[in-house]
């Protein structure tokens, strides 16, 4: 996984909804939820094309991944978990389910084009 400093999340969350990844993915405590279809997916229904970590500038707590993901039925778009002492365990762990053969080499996103 790539750290990402100097960037802020909407940045990279712009740059792939040009290249198509325009859903936006919620965990709703079982599932990863399609948020304009309704669809749920398990941690085997989803693909991770990529992934980068932020830290906040001003305030180190401020943890977030960013997802780029692919699910089964086609879907392509994005989800932002955040981690470290505010975390949701149970957000944390759904994608700790991913099986690793679901994951890409985590490109970003020059070397998706």
């Amino acid at each position: 996984m790539k750290r990402e400093d100097s960037k802020h999340e909407t940045d990279y969350i712009k740059r792939y909804q040009e290249e198509g990844y325009t859903v936006n993915y919620v965990f709703d405590g079982h599932y990863l939820i399609n948020s304009d279809t309704k669809a749920n997916y398990k941690p085997e229904d989803i693909f991770i094309v990529a992934h980068h970590r932020y830290e906040g500038m001003s305030d180190p707590d401020d943890m977030s991944i960013l997802y780029i993901i692919e699910t089964k039925d086609g879907g392509k778009g994005t989800h932002l978990l955040g981690y470290g002492p505010t975390a949701d365990l149970e957000e944390a762990e759904f994608f700790k389910d991913i099986p690793k053969a679901n994951y890409s080499k985590n490109s970003d996103i020059g070397e998706l084009t």
